[in-house]
């Protein structure tokens, strides 16, 4: 038998404290971590992806490439752009963070790269 959220926030209502509703956030805060987690698995270096409407600036939207290594906590990934999103951004008005050379087919952007929720993946 499944317990449904009505039920989830009924226990929650009936807490004696700050304290037990503190652990009740710190648990699901946890799983929301394990679920994200497990959506953004595949998302690995070497995969095409395109850079996701969630990410500021927008003049990087809906560019794409190949992934490249996640940081050390998995949360952040290196990000080389194709040639076509090469050219788009170097060709971009509202691009005034990254100059990118004239003889620079693929670009790598700089620093610590993509949020890995703002990539979804490309079927090759």
């Amino acid at each position: 038998m499944s317990i449904g959220i009505d039920e989830v926030r009924a226990f929650i209502g009936q807490l004696p404290d700050a304290a037990a509703v503190a652990q009740v956030q710190e648990a699901a805060a946890r799983r929301l971590g394990e679920l994200d987690k497990a959506a953004h698995d595949g998302i690995v270096a070497g995969r095409r992806a395109r850079i996701n409407d969630s990410l500021r600036p927008a003049f990087l939207r809906r560019l794409t490439g190949t992934v490249q290594e996640r940081n050390r906590t998995g949360t952040r990934a290196g990000f080389l752009l194709d040639e076509e999103s090469t050219r788009l951004l170097r060709t971009d008005p509202r691009n005034n963070r990254y100059r990118i050379p004239e003889d620079t087919k693929r670009y790598r952007l700089p620093g610590s790269s993509i949020p890995v929720p703002c990539l979804d993946l490309i079927e090759d």
